[in-house]
Parts: C-alpha cells; structure tokens; sequence
C-alpha cells in the first residue's frame, strides 16, 4: 500500500485594528497557537492562491511579499499612489494600479516577484470590482489574457515583451473571466444596449476556436454580473444583479443566480427557494 501523503502545515493569518500576526495552526502546544510572525503593519493581505506567496499591502505605499515556507519576505516595491494590487496564482507576478492622470502614463504594471523587474505595462484609465484585476491568469499560469475595447487579449505568459498573441473579438464586453483549471475557456459578460438584452457568453481559449461562442445567456434588466467558474472549467454560474426590480421599485433591486456548462447543455436559471424570517 502506497503511504499516504501528508497534509501541509495549516497556518492562520490574524488581522487587527493595526496589522496581522500569523499563528501556527492546530494542533497546538500546550493549548496556545505559536506565532511565525507578529503585529506586522498593514491595510491589506492577500494568499496567492497556491498558498505559496503572501502579499502584504502598507499604509506608506510599500507593498511586500513573503515565501510561505519560512514567511521571509522575499521583495518589497515602493508603489506611489498605488490603489489596488493583486498576485498571481502561483505568485510569480505582482500587479498594481495607480492613479494616472494621461493615457502616456502606463499606470498598471506587472512585476516579477523574484527579480523585482516590471515585465508588462499598460493604461487603464478607471479600476472597479469587474476590472481588476486587469491581467488575469489561470492557474498554473499558462493562460494570461486582459480586457481591451471590444476585444479580449491573449499574451504571451512566457514572453511579456509581445503586445498580444490572439485576441477574441466581443463588441461592447465589459466584463470577462479566464476559467481558473484547466484555463481553456474564457467568459465574457456584454451590458444592455438600445433595447438589446445583456448577455453573458463563453469562449474556447483555443485560437482556432475562438470565434463562435459555446453557451450564451441573455438578461433583462441586468445592471452587473458575478462570474463564478468551477474547478474543472466545465461550468460556469453567473450572479445577475439589478438596481430595480420588474416593477421598478424595489430599492433593494433583485439577483438571480444562472448556470452555464461549456458543451451547451445547459443554460438556465438556478431555483432558489425564499425564505421569510420570522
């Protein structure tokens, strides 16, 4: 019988009124949690999804990042006026945004977080919760694409210097998400527009493919979407949320929850039961 394998230490990260301290998780010795790092500053923190980098965000626009094996931290960037950062998957990559005032300034940039070199630089002249972040990667890191005008962009993981590779074609896409393992297929989220419904479609991230969606879904009164994959890339759930609901007077608006798999068998709303409290 093969031996079984053994799970990764378990460690949890504390956040206070001032900063974060990182405990050993159970089990503990003599009943208290040991601490690998204590009371460090911050505004925010973020795991790199393969637990392996730890990014520390500070008030003095210094941003950190800790190697997750001995929590040493590894590389520190001076960022001003940064307003948003994000790591990738594995946390190879850094990306931050900055206030710009002039598309010349190139006010998202990407970092190496080995070498600390910026490795790809571009313009976005707002940041919000559907656009950031604005380069995204599947996650083992092969798969980077980003949102343009009308279009999504596939770059070259191994070679950020290329403005492109391929790029899919969507008029008016305002919103995407790169499914996450395996990274091969890409949703795209289009708003309403003169009386045309919102839809929500799902693209191969083969090139040869790309051109003819997979699934589709179209959407009335839809004001902004959640885009869920699972693990897998086989399905998608899509969070449709409006200000308003069908009678336009509900100041709470309305959700409603859809489910989309890649080979187009199914395409529809997910049944919800409501429950009034009493």
């Amino acid at each position: 019988m093969a031996a079984s394998e053994t799970a990764p230490p378990l460690d949890i990260l504390v956040r206070g009124p001032e900063g974060f301290s990182l405990w050993n998780g159970p089990p503990f010795s003599n009943g208290q949690p040991g601490i690998k790092l204590e009371n460090i500053s911050c505004t925010s923190t973020k795991f790199s999804e393969d637990g392996s980098r730890l990014m520390v965000m500070k008030s003095d626009s210094v941003i950190s990042i800790y190697d997750c094996s001995s929590y040493r931290e590894i590389r520190s960037f001076q960022i001003p006026n940064v307003a948003a950062a994000a790591l990738s998957p594995r946390g190879t990559y850094v990306q931050t945004f900055q206030k710009s005032s002039t598309p010349q300034e190139k006010n998202v940039i990407l970092w190496n977080t080995e070498t600390g070199d910026p490795v790809y630089q571009q313009f976005q002249k707002n940041m919000t919760k559907a656009t950031w972040p604005s380069i995204r990667f599947s996650s083992d890191e092969a798969v980077v694409c980003r949102l343009a005008t009308n279009e999504i962009q596939f770059l070259d993981a191994g070679d950020f210097s290329k403005p492109f590779i391929y790029r899919l074609r969507v008029p008016g896409v305002a919103a995407f998400e790169l499914s996450k393992a395996p990274g091969s297929h890409v949703a795209a989220f289009v708003p309403e527009s003169k009386g045309i419904p919102a839809s929500v479609q799902i693209f191969s991230c083969a090139k040869a493919v790309q051109s003819q969606s997979l699934a589709r879904r179209s959407f009335f009164r839809c004001s902004s979407v959640q885009l869920n994959w699972n693990n897998g890339s086989t399905g998608l759930l899509v969070v449709v949320q409006s200000d308003v609901d069908k009678t336009n007077q509900s100041y709470y608006g309305e959700s409603k929850l859809n489910y989309l798999t890649t080979d187009g068998t199914h395409e529809g709303l997910v049944p919800l039961r409501m429950f009034q409290l009493q």
